[in-house]
């Protein structure tokens, strides 16, 4: 678990020493100046933390509460290609720090080492930056060109970030940098169906790890007697609601792994099913039968035994995944990663690096403060932190006064940033203490 001091010597590593390093190895600074390396990544890591809509002048102020003169003409003037470069190395270092919080008090979480969500999100950038980071292209003439790609692991249990790494728009989910990450044993990986590998999943358990995913409709599975079975085939010969059997899955790699299924109410089944034809729609195509049977059901696979996780608590514990979509919507919402006022490339690529670094530092703080409490509210939480922004900006020289500051914005989100429970529809933590408590 990480401490107060370590956190003020992470963020003062990466926005002071690695920000000056970066800045003469990139040679972004190659003389003296007023703003070097330190000076330029604080006044726009700490001036977009605090407000994330801020504009030139706004961002001057920032730099005068660091003690530097600017004008708002003389910083658009930094922003280039050795500004960028300089921003995505201490991104970098940002990403490499490795900051764990007190583990939540959910106990399903507790019985595995880690429980590691993966999932990616995508920035649609100008397209005059498709040379740095290409997208998938599409049918309009402008804004598909250029896309960045993040792609994070997040340990629910403690919170630790892995990421976000940094890929071209284009690049599918399996050739993710976490595809090829370890997952400790006794540790469980949760993925979407993007991440779908049977090669990776097979490593994953050679190495004494565990992972809970839904299953590729194509995927061929046999069952204990080695008969061969389409998915689609193998529920419609089910006539219980639930099913929980032993099953190997492809034809070529033949991994264990327990089939979980749960019929679905007919309105749900129903909804899925439009969901499935309005998405197919929109892309020009049609959905198959077999997509539209499935629907019926929720179907997972994993190789976490019965006597650690039962189907019920397995299909409960999969809805965790949906948490690492709310730290997403928590960087493209309060933390506009994906938003900028300018229309010069290079300045908006240096504006999209800066807010990562800022997510990354707030991630740290809300890790120490208050991801503990399983009724968190990183939104509420993310809030009362940019209120003392000013003052991280102003103690970064000091690892001593840092840790003030951050011992302060600790005891203000103790005293609150939770989220109300709900009858009628229980948030993901409910339903986690939900299977705890019955366990």
């Amino acid at each position: 678990m990480a401490t107060i001091p370590q956190v003020a010597e992470a963020m003062q590593t990466v926005l002071a020493t690695t920000a000056n390093q970066a800045a003469r190895e990139i040679r972004f600074v190659q003389r003296e100046s007023k703003m070097g390396g330190a000076e330029f990544v604080q006044t726009l890591t700490y001036g977009w933390l605090e407000n994330s809509q801020a504009t030139l002048e706004e961002l001057c102020q920032t730099a005068a509460a660091l003690g530097l003169t600017i004008t708002p003409q003389g910083l658009d003037q930094r922003f280039s290609a050795f500004a960028a470069e300089c921003l995505r190395k201490v991104l970098e270092a940002a990403v490499g720090k490795v900051i764990a919080a007190e583990p939540v008090a959910i106990p399903v979480l507790q019985r595995f080492k880690g429980v590691y969500l993966d999932d990616s999100s995508t920035v649609t950038l100008p397209d005059d930056l498709a040379d740095v980071w290409s997208g998938c292209g599409g049918s309009t003439e402008k804004g598909t060109s250029a896309a960045l790609k993040l792609q994070v692991r997040l340990d629910y249990a403690q919170g630790t970030l892995c990421g976000p790494f940094l890929q071209p728009g284009r690049t599918h989910d399996r050739r993710s940098p976490l595809q090829q990450m370890p997952v400790a044993a006794g540790s469980l990986r949760i993925a979407d169906l993007g991440y779908w590998n049977l090669a990776v999943l097979q490593q994953i358990a050679d190495h004494g790890g565990y992972w809970l995913s839904r299953v590729q409709v194509q995927t061929t599975v046999y069952d204990r007697e080695g008969k061969k079975w389409e998915l689609v085939e193998l529920l419609q010969t089910m006539a219980q609601t639930e099913l929980d059997m032993h099953v190997t899955l492809g034809i070529q790699h033949r991994q264990p792994a327990r089939l979980l299924a749960r019929r679905l109410p007919q309105e749900i089944a129903e909804k899925r099913r439009r969901r499935l034809r309005e998405d197919a729609r929109s892309r020009g195509q049609t959905v198959s039968k077999r997509r539209l049977t499935l629907a019926d059901w929720n179907i997972f696979v994993t190789n976490v035994p019965v006597a650690l996780l039962t189907l019920h608590e397995a299909l409960v514990l999969a809805r965790a995944r949906w948490q690492i979509e709310l730290i997403f919507k928590l960087w493209k919402s309060h933390g506009c990663i994906d938003e900028w006022r300018s229309q010069k490339p290079w300045r908006i690529l240096c504006e999209v690096y800066a807010k990562l670094t800022a997510m990354v530092v707030q991630h740290w703080i809300l890790l120490i403060s208050c991801w503990r409490y399983p009724d968190r509210s990183l939104f509420k939480a993310a809030k009362a932190v940019r209120k003392h922004v000013m003052g991280l900006a102003c103690a970064t020289h000091s690892i001593q006064q840092l840790c003030v500051v951050i011992e302060t914005i600790q005891r203000c989100l103790s005293a609150g940033c939770r989220i109300n429970k709900r009858k009628a529809q229980p948030h993901t933590y409910q339903l986690l203490l939900g299977v705890s408590n019955s366990a």
